[in-house]
């Protein structure tokens, strides 16, 4: 283990010891996380990089003053949503909302509407949605995010709905919840908070079969989640080793996708260099013609961590708007 992560490890220990996670709704006595040989597998809760923070200034307009301002600004505006319940008092849960709306603080209010709207609208998928009640989608392994990040600090999300897919035995519901939970735990990382996360949809093997899962209504839901409600920056949509039928699939989803997240997805199949344009080989496995060499971490070993912080999902769960 590098120096690097040593003193990663041991800044977020330290915040842990004297302050508890300021970013988590609940409170935790010891830091989630789960060795794996010489390599600790956690949640990055500490401060972020000098690069994010470079990010943050440049592309979020983010300064200790205007931070502070817009918290205040924030405030004020979700005061007046009476029927809304939210962690009130926590400042870094209004930051994680303001970062992807670059401190505007109406857009970062509208951001938070949609964002519990959306929770209500879908509610059989999110009522009571934490990792203990979803181990089937882990335990497949069809979703996963790598342990590094990407050259510009991204989280790596990726989705395998081919050949790892056992579509009799995992639904599409199940692979977003899977989805929703890894970027709920994303969204309490200041470093992801700032430099946002890409995601890989690894289409290899998809049969004509899986193609009959997918539904406009669901391809609509997806969307809508991703333009609207998610208050985390996806920077990109790679879409790799897909076959012709995927064309199908797609189909789905086009009439619903704004130019911005349409401009987001790109296409590449096998050809590795062309992924290679946006994502470098050192942050990408062999099987992407990468040359990174730290191994995979399965979905069940993510899954061992996040029920580290099961009970943080109950906090998420706890707000939102008052039931009528």
């Amino acid at each position: 283990m590098g120096s690097k992560y040593r003193s990663c490890i041991a800044n977020c220990l330290l915040i842990v010891l004297l302050s508890g996670v300021p970013t988590m709704l609940s409170d935790i006595d010891e830091l989630p996380s789960i060795q794996m040989g010489e390599f600790t597998l956690q949640f990055e809760l500490g401060e972020p990089s000098a690069h994010a923070k470079e990010v943050a200034l440049s592309e979020l307009r983010e300064t200790p003053d205007r931070q502070k301002e817009a918290v205040k600004e924030l405030s004020r505006l979700l005061d007046a949503e009476t029927d809304l319940l939210y962690p009130k008092d926590n400042e870094q849960w209004l930051i994680r909302f303001l970062r992807p709306c670059k401190y505007y603080p109406e857009s970062a209010r509208d951001l938070i509407k949609r964002y519990y709207s959306f929770k209500v609208k879908h509610s059989d998928v999110y009522n009571n949605l934490k990792p203990s009640g979803e181990v089937n989608i882990f335990k497949h392994n069809i979703l996963t995010v790598f342990p590094n990040r990407d050259q510009l600090g991204r989280r790596i999300l990726v989705l395998e709905l081919g050949k790892r897919w056992k579509h009799k035995q995992v639904t599409l519901d199940e692979v977003f919840k899977g989805a929703v939970i890894f970027l709920e735990a994303a969204m309490l990382e200041p470093e992801t908070q700032i430099c946002g996360a890409v995601v890989i949809f690894d289409m290899d093997g998809l049969s004509l079969q899986q193609t009959w899962q997918f539904t406009p209504p669901f391809a609509k839901r997806i969307v809508d989640w991703l333009q609207d409600s998610v208050p985390l920056r996806i920077k990109a949509i790679h879409i790799v080793n897909q076959p012709k039928i995927f064309n199908v699939v797609f189909a789905l989803f086009k009439p619903f996708l704004r130019e911005k997240l349409r401009s987001r997805i790109i296409f590449h199949g096998t050809d590795r260099e062309s992924l290679h344009k946006h994502m470098s080989p050192k942050c990408l496995p062999a099987a992407y013609g990468g040359i990174l060499e730290s191994n995979r971490i399965d979905s069940d070993q993510w899954y061992q961590l996040l029920m580290k912080v099961d009970k943080e999902f109950d906090a998420i769960n706890s707000y939102g708007y008052k039931k009528k």
